[in-house]
């Protein structure tokens, strides 16, 4: 994609949502970061069902804590690897009030000190909560950046590092939700609904599927 493209591309999504948000919820840095450790390999649905009454009786670090970690355990063992994630969670919880007074650090390189916490979990918590401009890459970026041609790359992080560069203002901010939003409800993994996507002209997939398909 040319960079006028790249401005186009982006500016169809942002009229569609103007305001692009997470589809975790959670209600403070802390819970937010507890949410996106929670989602790896799950969705944003499960993590929610699963964390609304765990939400309600943690807010803090020390909260969770005090829950343990098999009190942990039985909220959240709906969701995919919860074994790891609930030990992960408690060391996490524990880090965060012996080293930080139980807040949340607001850069990249403290958040991946926190176990379970990888680049796109810290990238997020920095978008979402510090209004930082990050692109957290995830399985529906990675998929759309490739398939666009907005930005090629074999791993995660060379997607990454494309978006970082390519991507314009005054996008910067909402770009990873609006390509997250866009992998997850149009252009979806196994049938691309290319018949109603609003950026289908400017897209390079040469697999368009630009009928919908009977039935659907």
């Amino acid at each position: 994609m040319t960079k006028d493209q790249i401005f186009e591309f982006f500016r169809r999504l942002a009229e569609d949502n103007p305001a692009p948000e997470t589809e975790l919820e959670y209600g403070n840095a802390y819970q937010l970061v507890v949410a996106v450790a929670l989602s790896a390999q799950a969705t944003d649905v499960g993590v929610n069902k699963a964390t609304r009454a765990l939400f309600r009786a943690v807010e803090t670090p020390a909260h969770m804590i005090q829950l343990g970690e098999d009190g942990l355990k039985e909220h959240i063992k709906t969701i995919g690897l919860f074994n790891s994630k609930a030990k992960n969670v408690i060391a996490l919880s524990q880090l965060l009030v012996d080293d930080y007074g139980g807040e949340v650090p607001d850069s990249r390189e403290e958040l991946v000190k926190l176990p379970g916490v990888g680049r796109k979990t810290a990238n997020v918590v920095l978008n979402c909560w510090f209004g930082q401009e990050t692109f957290a890459v995830d399985t529906h970026i990675f998929r759309v950046g490739n398939r666009t041609g907005l930005a090629k790359g074999k791993t995660p992080e060379q997607v990454e590092a494309k978006l970082e560069k390519r991507v314009p203002q005054p996008f910067r901010l909402g770009a990873h939700h609006w390509l997250i939003l866009h992998g997850r409800y149009v252009c979806k993994a196994r049938t691309p609904e290319c018949w109603r996507c609003p950026v289908v002209d400017l897209c390079s997939y040469r697999q368009k599927v630009l009928e919908k398909p009977k039935g659907r």
